[in-house]
């Protein structure tokens, strides 16, 4: 965390909050340990909370929070909005200064009139394009892992979420960034195809999120 937070030129006394989506490990692992030893809340819902279970004595504060209700944190509003995931209770964010709204989504089994409600009018959005429903047949993943990522509990693919940009309001949007990429499953010029069909762009202008660099700093306004 100290060396990501080191690529893009922040250091640790920046972070205001950590917020977690659900408690699935590859979200949560290191989260209560890094918190506690800086001091630093975490925001998450109730069914997430329960979900970790036993907590170390040297916990950090937890803030509880409302999956369809605003919450202000520092400058922005945040909306918290339930997502299909095979969560205890799983939720993505909408973030906003009162003049730019930025869209994020990722572990999402299917898109929900709701979500496509919620992410309408961002200038910016991270969208999972988890897998090519193609390679994730052809891969070697067993047959049930196949099926929980394919399910409408599990992961968007690269069609799914070039389908949501489809329905959104596009009138403010500055940039997309396709995320949750599946190294073996996925290939980002896949993603960054579908995505460009339906906004009518080149290809290169979607960003791609990678698991070990994420993306850098995009400017909105």
């Amino acid at each position: 965390m100290l060396e990501r937070l080191g690529r893009v030129g922040l250091d640790v006394e920046s972070i205001d909050a950590l917020l977690v989506t659900h408690e699935h490990s590859d979200h949560v692992s290191g989260v209560v340990r890094f918190a506690a030893r800086f001091g630093i809340p975490v925001v998450l819902t109730h069914g997430t909370l329960a979900a970790l279970g036993e907590l170390p004595a040297a916990a950090p504060a937890f803030r509880v929070i409302d999956s369809h209700a605003a919450f202000a944190l520092g400058d922005f509003e945040i909306l918290p909005y339930p997502v299909p995931h095979d969560a205890r209770e799983p939720v993505q964010f909408v973030f906003s200064d009162g003049a730019a709204r930025l869209g994020v989504l990722t572990d999402c089994g299917r898109i929900t009139p709701h979500v496509a409600e919620v992410l309408g009018g961002c200038n910016a959005l991270v969208l999972e394009c988890n897998h090519d429903p193609d390679l994730l047949r052809a891969s070697s993943y067993p047959a049930m892992l196949k099926r929980r990522i394919a399910g409408n509990f599990g992961h968007l693919d690269n069609t799914q979420a070039a389908g949501l940009l489809a329905q959104v309001d596009q009138r403010r949007l500055q940039h997309v960034v396709a995320a949750h990429l599946s190294e073996e499953n996925n290939r980002p010029e896949l993603a960054c195809q579908a995505l460009a069909a339906v906004l009518g762009c080149a290809p290169d202008w979607v960003a791609v999120a990678s698991q070990e660099n994420g993306v850098g700093w995009r400017q909105l306004g």
